[in-house]
């Protein structure tokens, strides 16, 4: 089989590349025609869900730090610092063309790699993990930095392979996977080796991965996940949450504590909520972690069903865009990062609210732009900007090049 090192569309296969293929150029700078015009519907839509994020950090952590005589906007002011780089970040990255970015793929994968085996050797250790770097003035967790350079990675290497692919490239995909997946869980860290697994699955899915590829992907995954409970490779606060979520009623005071009362803060606050700063739940710091695990919780308790629904709706919009985004790229490798991205926002987004109204088990996932924590927000922005960068130089719609004549 041909191997493509242009990175253009092919004409034939499956998967979203077959349904947008068209010609291109090998890999312009830039497109002649291309409209240099960002998406502000994506834009406007990460700024207010980061500034409803702000707010609710604030209402969740503010009534703590009061009644314990500590500035109740500290935590605020420190996720306001990170806000401002995230969106410094998320602007610079989409300046960058995307294609000039894919020639540093490698090295950025290298160094997340490099940074997952210095949390063996360095990290800190919190909650009976080890996932974090500590700087002195800065504190980070390298399995963030991996998702996104395991996404330019499979991106640059699926990217030069026409659908249906071969056993060997999706080997090679696996093994990209599967080194930072395997270091990330013995930290360990359930929750994003899942995320890698499902961002990995998606990408497979868009280049063009056969329906015999895929079922053997999934029929080794369940081998996989029944070899490690045999053979008792996860830890017991893994195996807690599990059982709490396959027997709440029985562990309300205990294991399902967590989510109980995430329940109780969601469903009190109806159909409109409480009002902003109001809610036992948040005020009196019933719902543990609740600024970044349980962050809407915060949502649901004070602003109700409609403020839910406006939050996941803003989510919804920033998917739409990401998938639009695949689906104008100029060329494979920016499908295949926006692909990834979009399906790394997804994934978080469902499961984190999935386990706020307990639908899913604790996993410990941030819900991206609202969540507090500094790496997160800033790691998301700049994925958010790599999918940007492709919709800015993206080929001319029909529309714009009437306007562009006109």
């Amino acid at each position: 089989r041909t191997r493509r090192r242009d990175g253009v569309r092919p004409r034939t296969g499956h998967g979203l590349m077959a349904i947008v293929a068209r010609d291109s150029s090998p890999i312009p700078l830039m497109h002649r025609d291309a409209p240099m015009r960002p998406d502000l519907v994506l834009v406007l839509a990460y700024i207010v869900v980061t500034a409803i994020g702000l707010l609710m950090v604030y209402s969740a952590t503010a009534p703590g730090f009061e009644a314990r005589g500590i500035d109740p906007t500290r935590e605020l002011k420190e996720q306001a610092i990170f806000v401002v780089i995230g969106f410094i970040v998320f602007g610079i990255v989409s300046a960058i063309d995307l294609t000039e970015i894919r020639g540093f793929a490698s090295p950025i994968y290298a160094i997340s790699i490099g940074l997952l085996v210095l949390v063996f050797l360095v990290g800190d250790s919190a909650g009976g993990a080890q996932r974090w770097i500590d700087l002195g003035f800065l504190r980070f967790q390298p399995s963030e930095v991996a998702k996104v350079a395991v996404i330019l990675a499979v991106a640059a290497l699926l990217a030069t392979r026409e659908p249906p692919l071969t056993w060997v490239a999706v080997a090679k995909t696996l093994v990209l996977v599967g080194v930072p997946a395997g270091l990330i869980f013995l930290q360990p860290d359930l929750g994003t080796m899942l995320v890698l697994a499902f961002v990995a699955l998606a990408m497979l899915f868009t280049a063009g991965a056969t329906t015999r590829q895929l079922a053997f992907l999934g029929v080794a995954a369940i081998i996989i996940t029944v070899g490690v409970f045999q053979l008792n490779l996860i830890k017991q606060y893994q195996i807690d949450r599990l059982t709490a979520f396959a027997d709440p009623g029985a562990h309300e005071l205990s294991l399902s504590y967590n989510q109980v009362q995430s329940e109780i803060a969601i469903g009190s606050g109806g159909l409109v909520g409480k009002g902003l700063f109001e809610g036992s739940q948040t005020n009196l710091q019933f719902v543990p972690v609740q600024s970044s695990d349980f962050i809407f919780t915060a949502v649901g308790e004070q602003f109700g069903f409609v403020g839910s629904f406006f939050v996941i709706l803003l989510f919804a919009v920033i998917l739409w865009r990401l998938v639009r985004i695949a689906v104008s790229a100029r060329n494979r490798f920016g499908q295949l990062v926006a692909v990834g991205i979009a399906s790394l926002l997804a994934f978080h987004v469902f499961v984190n609210i999935g386990m706020t109204v307990r639908i899913m088990p604790v996993t410990g996932l941030p819900l991206p732009y609202m969540s507090s924590g500094g790496t997160v927000f800033v790691v998301m922005s700049a994925a958010l900007g790599l999918a940007h960068s492709a919709w800015i130089r993206r080929p001319p719609l029909p529309g714009e090049m009437r306007k562009r004549r006109i």
